[in-house]
């Protein structure tokens, strides 16, 4: 669904898959997590993305696992780790375009891994950013969507929201943000939705209070 154009007061940006391809830091730390437990490491893959590590450590971790230290161990291995990330093609270019009191990024991730993996790989760092440690109810609830758009000023119903997994599409789609898939999901989450392979070729006009958003 090429070529849309979307209306928005702000946008609002997922960044693991998003914004930065750290599909190797994440693999690489899950497994390592998955081998110290005795666990199939693909099972935990298939549902971790998009959501809070602390939320993936206590659903998987064996019965006297202590979860906040499992979850502040992996924390410190991507931390130290940015090793095989890398920008999602045309983020750096489109969020460097847009005022930075326009757009928020919205994440899983902690603010700590977020403003480590975003600036690894150049993109302009948010003046607004929504993280693990800023929510009480992490994605697929609407709750970290809801906070980012009203800390820009905005109610989500006037946002624009970009976003790779069935998490984050569900929360952003349920907070009433304009959804756009970037990726190649295609799961139930993102039916209906228009859908970029990245952020190559997406422009935004800015009109007073008024972004006109552009898909290529």
């Amino acid at each position: 669904m090429g070529g849309s154009v979307l209306a928005a007061s702000v946008l609002l940006f997922d960044m693991d898959g998003t914004l930065v391809d750290s599909t190797a830091s994440v693999e690489r730390a899950w497994t390592r997590f998955a081998g110290r437990h005795g666990l199939e490491a693909a099972a935990i893959l298939a549902v971790a993305h998009g959501r809070p590590t602390i939320e993936v450590v206590a659903e998987f971790a064996p019965h006297g696992v202590d979860v906040v230290a499992e979850t502040d161990r992996i924390e410190a291995e991507e931390i130290d780790r940015t090793d095989g990330i890398s920008e999602i093609p045309g983020a750096a270019a489109l969020l460097g375009s847009l005022d930075p009191a326009r757009w928020a990024v919205v994440t899983s991730a902690t603010r700590a891994l977020t403003l480590r993996r975003l600036a690894a790989v150049g993109i302009p760092l948010p003046k607004i950013l929504i993280a693990a440690d800023d929510v009480t109810k992490g994605k697929p609830h609407p709750q970290p969507y809801m906070l980012a758009a009203r800390a820009l000023g905005a109610d989500a119903a006037d946002a624009v929201a970009f976003e790779d997994a069935p998490a984050g599409l569900t929360s952003a789609s349920s907070a009433g943000a304009a959804t756009v898939v970037v990726g190649a999901y295609d799961g139930e989450a993102a039916q209906g939705l228009p859908r970029i392979p990245d952020l190559t070729g997406v422009t935004v006009a800015q009109e007073g209070q008024s972004l006109e958003v552009r898909l290529p």
